[in-house]
């Protein structure tokens, strides 16, 4: 491996020991490298571990879920992006938490009903919020039953 070609691996291995990458993430930035060096140095850090799109997809599904109040769909959507593969994706939604999740959910989707009760129109109220619920990808299901419940209250 030329000189060029191993300090662009040290660095992505300082990089990667850091923080989760997934494959493509790692080719986007070998993209200055001619094709062949690229290939090489992301097969040596799949090799040693330190690229794993199952791992990624886990800390990604995680991370979206209980931080930012993902939803399943969103989730999956941004890891097809990434080109990580089906099985690796059912994988990481597997191990949500889902009783976390539906908190999550519930708790997101209270905001959002608090911040519609000026809306006097009840159509509009319940599009914009059943828009709000859907782009941030949960399921129809779970959102008519919580936006079930919170008419109600």
């Amino acid at each position: 491996m030329e000189a060029e070609t191993q300090r662009v691996l040290n660095r992505l291995m300082r990089l990667c020991a850091a923080r989760e990458y997934c494959r493509s993430d790692i080719r986007r930035k070998l993209a200055a490298l001619p094709p062949a060096d690229a290939a090489a140095v992301l097969d040596t850090l799949c090799r040693e571990g330190y690229v794993d799109d199952a791992r990624y997809a886990r800390a990604f599904a995680r991370d979206k879920s209980a931080l930012q109040g993902w939803g399943t769909r969103r989730i999956t959507l941004a890891l097809q992006r990434k080109a990580i593969d089906g099985p690796a994706i059912a994988a990481a939604l597997g191990e949500i938490d889902g009783e976390a999740a539906r908190t999550r959910l519930e708790q997101v989707l209270r905001a959002k009903w608090k911040t519609l009760q000026r809306e006097s129109d009840p159509v509009r109220k319940k599009a914009k919020f059943f828009r709000y619920a859907l782009g941030r990808g949960y399921e129809y299901d779970e959102i008519q039953r919580i936006y079930d419940h919170l008419g109600r209250d």
